[in-house]
């Protein structure tokens, strides 16, 4: 069995470029996951893309910084910002209070919960979590989401971990992403020690493309496909990317990637469609996290059967 990867988009939800951008992608074989932000403003375009496109995969892209949550905000006062009404506006306000032990678990689950199954109710079926900047990551939101996502019956998620291999591919890295890093680096043993605890886990083995980040073009990301060829042929990655037109919707958006989804998207088009049509057998066998595990092979014979979002799950 050759190296299975599953390129994903974060983002799915944020804007109707980005969706579009997913959309296109998917149909021209060069992305085949995408995570879906609940609190997007272009969340009704994304379900409609995803429900015309069943062979996206489509996961739930936990938000917990900027925006307004989906959760009433009376009941997860520790995540919202001083407005009482949004979340924290800053990564690095929500950090410093979730390190100081600022933010009640309780409030993050009530917030996963509601995020997850948000989507399930419009008729996604949910193959798999991550989260906004890696946060899930930490150990305070990792053991909340974890639990809240397989009582919502998503038992698949993001281990945002870049190998060194793959780090190294990485060109004119900024100093910020460095920072981060850093802190992910810093907090990967723990998250390493949780989700081994966990009998029934279904995970990648590392997440490429977090250190490119912003300057993921066809070069870098030729190079990537060309150093996954080298890994043991069992092993399962994912492909992290942010696709997506430039445009006024996105202005509108606090976000510090912009003209890199444009880069982004005109990389995988140019590089990832030479392996989904299997003119390249060097390639890797493209996948999404709803063929993994046994959740994976009850969808292949169609017997998986998604929660609906209705669930008791608190």
């Amino acid at each position: 069995m050759p190296v299975r990867l599953i390129v994903n988009a974060d983002d799915f939800g944020l804007t109707p470029g980005i969706n579009r951008a997913v959309e296109e992608l998917h149909q021209a074989g060069a992305l085949t996951s995408a995570t879906l932000m609940a609190t997007g403003r272009a969340f009704d375009d994304a379900v409609a893309i995803a429900l015309r496109n069943p062979s996206l995969g489509v996961g739930c892209h936990l938000v917990f910084t900027g925006g307004v949550p989906v959760s009433h905000p009376e009941s997860i006062p520790t995540l919202l910002g001083a407005d009482g009404k949004t979340f924290r506006a800053s990564y690095l306000d929500f950090l410093q209070a979730l390190l100081r032990g600022r933010i009640d678990e309780a409030d993050i689950a009530r917030e996963t919960q509601a995020q997850i199954q948000k989507l399930q109710r419009a008729g996604i079926d949910v193959t798999h979590f991550d989260s906004h900047k890696h946060l899930h990551l930490f150990p305070a939101i990792a053991r909340t989401a974890l639990y809240i996502a397989e009582r919502c019956g998503v038992q698949a998620f993001r281990y945002p971990s870049e190998p060194g291999w793959s780090r190294s591919v990485a060109t004119a890295v900024p100093l910020r992403r460095r920072l981060a890093q850093t802190a992910l680096d810093l907090y990967e043993p723990s998250f390493r020690e949780l989700i081994d605890l966990k009998a029934d886990e279904i995970t990648t083995h590392g997440t490429l493309g977090i250190a490119a980040t912003g300057t993921l073009d066809a070069v870098v990301l030729e190079r990537l496909i060309e150093a996954l060829g080298n890994r043991p042929p069992d092993r399962v990655y994912e492909l992290c990317c942010h696709p997506g037109y430039n445009d006024t919707d996105l202005d509108a958006e606090k976000t510090v990637l912009r003209a890199s989804r444009e880069l982004e998207m005109r990389a995988l088009l140019e590089v990832i469609p030479r392996f989904s049509s299997g003119r390249d057998a060097r390639g890797p066998q493209l996948i999404h996290y709803g063929n993994l595990g046994i959740p994976g092979h009850q969808r292949g014979t169609r017997h998986f059967v998604p929660n609906t979002g209705f669930e008791k799950v608190l």
